[in-house]
């Protein structure tokens, strides 16, 4: 099992990486737009539908990406789209963890479908936006993400339960704490500043979202980061949130030995989003 997921996490890191290291912008977006396929596909088998309807789910969303791509949407900025979709995902994840695993079956099965399938769509294209501003800026969001998921993991387990009584979300996700989750915090923290120092030390081109925060002071960007990684488990909790409901523990098993595409980038769903309403709030 581990040998299979170590050859997993190579080939997957070699495909990212050589898409997202070439100069041009359009090879990442198409992997971006494969990936986001794939979690449709996964997305209609969580709520319900079968193999014809969960490949209709995946259609639909290739369709979509491609719409969005030959309209030229990657590359035009989207201030006021992103600003109302960090406020859906902001409400909507507090929303739905309040409501628990049990909420989560009584929303209408086309609401459930349709906004999942939205909020798919948007996040392909703030990822290919991200992309558009610039490799560094795009890779900056990414290891935010990761920075938090393998700080929480790591400060979880070293210090879980050791300074609360409570579990973060014992119903949805029982192995997280509140320690492993202000564990991710530092861990970003720290990046944030390491990256800042690295772009100016460097002079990296275009800058990356810690850099365009920090020029409007270290008072945005200590809050946005943390506002950042908190988001990042909020997208972890709400996927773990409608697997429970499926009775499911992974997505699906595309990835032999990580489970599916969605509990990849489930993370990612609501981070890059809000990470270009930032960007572009500070003028990107």
């Amino acid at each position: 099992m581990l040998k299979q997921r170590i050859l997993t996490a190579i080939v997957l890191l070699a495909i990212i990486l050589s898409a997202l290291l070439v100069s041009s912008p359009l090879p990442f977006c198409a992997v971006a737009v494969a990936a986001i396929a794939a979690a449709g596909w996964e997305w209609g088998r969580l709520n319900g539908y079968k193999d014809t309807g969960s490949l209709l789910m995946a259609i639909v969303l290739l369709v979509a990406c491609v719409i969005g791509w030959q309209a030229g949407l990657m590359a035009r900025p989207s201030p006021v789209l992103w600003c109302v979709v960090g406020g859906i995902w902001v409400l909507l994840g507090a929303w739905l963890l309040r409501r628990g695993v049990g909420g989560w079956a009584q929303v209408p099965r086309a609401v459930r479908l349709i906004g999942g399938l939205a909020l798919l769509w948007l996040a392909w294209l703030a990822i290919a936006q991200a992309r558009f501003v610039g490799t560094n800026f795009l890779l900056s969001v990414m290891v935010l993400v990761w920075v938090a998921d393998i700080g929480a993991y790591f400060a979880g387990r070293a210090f879980g339960l050791k300074f609360t009584r409570s579990k973060l979300a014992p119903s949805i996700s029982p192995g997280k704490s509140w320690e492993g989750v202000w564990g991710g915090m530092v861990g970003v923290l720290v990046l944030a500043v390491a990256w800042v120092w690295a772009d100016a030390t460097y002079g990296l081109s275009p800058v990356s979202l810690y850099s365009l925060l920090a020029a409007r002071g270290w008072w945005l960007l200590v809050p946005a980061v943390v506002f950042l990684a908190a988001m990042s488990v909020v997208g972890d909790l709400v996927e773990s949130l409608v697997k429970r409901s499926a009775g499911a523990k992974d997505s699906s098993q595309l990835l032999p030995g990580h489970g599916g595409v969605l509990d990849r980038i489930d993370a990612l769903l609501p981070a890059v989003p809000l990470a270009m309403m930032l960007a572009t709030a500070v003028g990107v």
